[in-house]
């Protein structure tokens, strides 16, 4: 009997990867794809976004999952989706490094790529200086805060979602710490204008 991948959770999934079931593997990547990518593309700075691949990032931290299942171990739900936007965000921080020591817009192929110099439609709507400022504060927060910025507002997570991500005890509980989080956002936009 065929079982649904959606009715499947997560740690069912890890296991039948981890036993080299080709369709589990399949299904575990698409299950976090997209909201990795996602994830991967509210991380980058906004002056990096055209010079690297989100998808790349992504594709590049499954197949490493994969690879290393055998020694992944779930100790709580929300375990396997941390454990992978850790993982992104940990290749996000070597590719924004990577082009910042090669700013000159070479690729590896050794080919010039020409660099866009016109605004984001981000940047157009809200203006350079309010993005440098949401760039900065963003930064000053917690792992923790920002994590629960993305989810909501980024990966559009509902608050039961966030719950178990984040280790929260309720949906309501998530509900005030995204809250939390915004407000702390707000001031420390605040404090950096």
């Amino acid at each position: 009997m065929e079982v649904d991948a959606a009715s499947v959770n997560s740690h069912e999934l890890l296991l039948r990867a981890r036993d080299g079931d080709a369709p589990a593997r399949n299904d575990f990547c698409e299950r976090y794809r997209g909201r990795l990518a996602r994830w991967a593309r509210g991380r980058l700075p906004v002056w990096a976004r055209e010079r690297i691949d989100t998808e790349d990032i992504v594709q590049d931290v499954l197949i490493g999952t994969l690879k290393n299942l055998e020694r992944f171990n779930i100790r709580r739900p929300g375990a396997v989706e941390s454990y992978l936007r850790q993982a992104v965000d940990n290749r996000v921080c070597d590719e924004v490094r990577r082009v910042r020591l090669n700013p000159g817009g070479h690729v590896e192929s050794g080919v010039d790529e020409p660099v866009d110099g016109a605004p984001s439609p981000l940047v157009e709507a809200l203006g350079r200086e309010t993005v440098e400022r949401f760039e900065k504060a963003l930064i000053s927060l917690s792992d923790e805060t920002r994590g629960l910025i993305f989810a909501r507002v980024d990966l559009e997570m509902g608050y039961a979602e966030i719950a178990a991500t984040f280790g929260k005890p309720s949906p309501d509980a998530a509900r005030m710490a995204v809250g939390r989080a915004l407000l702390e956002l707000a001031g420390a936009m605040a404090h950096h204008g």
